[in-house]
């Protein structure tokens, strides 16, 4: 997965909040990849399945196995995505928000293989 568009920004200056925004999307995208791959089931199984795996809870699981492999940096992004002020509450929802924050930061910067290693680390053998 390479960045779909090219860009001049300094990602350390965006919020915690855009970051999360990005990495919703690429989230999602690995996740419905990894679900069209494994078998061809109607689309409304599909979806089912994928709301899932990246619903906050489901993500702030995902947090519990990525957190002892991230660098300094890394748990920083996260952290600082975490402690974002969102609309929402519940630590659920914070956790998930940090790791959205994460995979966005991660895409952003190019760092793709990384977001692989990542994912591949909450859904086992499940590669993309």
């Amino acid at each position: 997965m390479e960045r779909l568009i090219p860009h001049d920004v300094d990602v350390r200056t965006l919020s915690p909040l855009t970051l999360a925004f990005v990495g919703d999307g690429v989230y999602e995208l690995m996740v419905r990849e990894m679900l069209a791959c494994q078998a061809n089931r109607p689309n409304g199984e599909l979806h089912k399945l994928s709301v899932g795996m990246v619903r906050a809870e489901a993500q702030s699981a995902a947090v519990d196995v990525i957190i002892p492999l991230l660098s300094e940096e890394e748990t920083a992004v996260f952290k600082r995505g975490r402690n974002a002020h969102t609309q929402r509450a519940g630590s659920d929802y914070h956790r998930a928000t940090g790791l959205e924050t994460l995979f966005g930061y991660l895409y952003l910067t190019g760092n793709i293989e990384r977001i692989r290693v990542l994912f591949n680390a909450v859904h086992g053998n499940n590669t993309i």
